[in-house]
């Protein structure tokens, strides 16, 4: 099965998978910056982008879902806001440089093969003192998926996280806080358990 059928399957159920409710680390960083435009990359449903929106951001999305861009335009529309939400990947859509206040990375786990270039692409769109918002799973997840199968996350070793591997596709940013924690997450039906994440907010440099 391919990524996007796999995900195309997941947000076809009439559940959210991960919940309506923002992830709490996105919630929390989000809510100490000044609302600009925000970017929300492999945003699935929608949770953090709507709740971003109620802020006052003004949210691009996208995801390789079209069923998890249906959810994502439902949950816009159950709470009175609008996010612009498209279909695809960096590499097929186009996004200028330079040009978000923020960027949301909350579990966007890509194909480990791209990861660095998507990173690195992604610090492009960022302005001058914009900031990256950063939660996925580590490397150490694995051993917690085996004694709490309900916390989800990748199964592929490959596309979680390392500090070293965060460090190194972020570098030239300026680290706010970088670090590997142990989290009890409870988002949905897949995010239930206790689990080891990587978290960063980093901010780009001025000129």
């Amino acid at each position: 099965m391919g990524l996007q059928q796999f995900w195309d399957e997941r947000y076809s159920q009439p559940e959210y998978a991960y919940g309506k409710e923002p992830n709490s680390f996105f919630r929390e960083q989000i809510d100490l910056l000044q609302p600009g435009r925000l970017l929300m990359p492999a945003e699935g449903e929608g949770r953090n982008a709507v709740y971003a929106a109620r802020k006052g951001w003004q949210v691009d999305a996208f995801d390789i879902s079209e069923k998890g861009r249906e959810k994502a335009l439902r949950l816009a529309q159950e709470a009175a806001v609008y996010i612009h939400y498209q279909v695809g990947d960096l590499d097929t859509l186009h996004f200028p440089e330079a040009n978000y206040d923020a960027i949301g990375l909350i579990f966007a786990h890509f194909p480990a093969s791209r990861r660095s270039a998507y990173h690195r692409h992604l610090v492009r769109l960022l302005k001058p003192g914009g900031t990256i918002i950063l939660e996925g799973f580590s490397k150490a997840h694995r051993a917690y998926q085996q004694k709490h199968p309900g916390v989800g996350g990748p199964q592929d070793e490959k596309v979680l996280f390392s500090l070293e591997e965060i460090a190194e596709d972020f570098q030239g940013l300026q680290f706010k806080r970088l670090e590997e924690c142990e989290v009890h997450l409870q988002e949905g039906l897949y995010h239930v358990g206790l689990g080891k994440v990587i978290r960063m907010v980093a901010s780009k440099p001025l000129l």
